[in-house]
């Protein structure tokens, strides 16, 4: 899906999904290569760090043209509902889908592409709750 080998790709990670269910020490696994579904040490030429909640307070001449020539997008897994709220609030979910920079997510960091979660399940989320280690606030879904 690259059209070119890892070795000649650049990768941004995404570790948005992770911070409701593990917190920043998980995003730091995350980056770090440390965590469970490591991503980075399949070898790219480049990688970066896109946290979507940091978005919204750039400037798009900031971070749009970065996303749009990287290759792919290293998205972790976690709380999909609050993964589809920061690409919305962020302005990400208005460049995709798009060739180019594939997908790659895990868990929770896939289920955000997937036809129902953005429009049937995002539309009952709410927002991101104050308190960090909570699921995403679905009504009639309880912690």
């Amino acid at each position: 899906m690259l059209g070119k080998p890892i070795a000649e790709s650049s990768a941004l990670c995404v570790p948005t999904a992770t911070y409701p269910m593990g917190g920043p020490g998980s995003a730091w696994l995350f980056i770090t290569g440390r965590a469970s579904t490591p991503m980075y040490e399949l070898g790219w030429k480049s990688l970066g760090v896109l946290e979507l909640t940091a978005l919204p307070s750039m400037g798009e001449e900031h971070w749009v043209p970065l996303v749009q020539e990287t290759d792919a997008l290293l998205v972790q897994g976690g709380d999909a509902l609050y993964l589809t709220y920061w690409m919305r609030q962020s302005g990400l979910a208005d460049l995709l889908p798009s060739p180019r920079p594939v997908w790659a997510g895990f868990s929770g960091g896939s289920m955000v592409m997937a036809p129902n979660i953005g429009e049937e399940a995002a539309g009952k989320f709410h927002g991101p709750r104050r308190k960090m280690g909570c699921q995403a606030a679905v009504p009639g879904v309880r912690d």
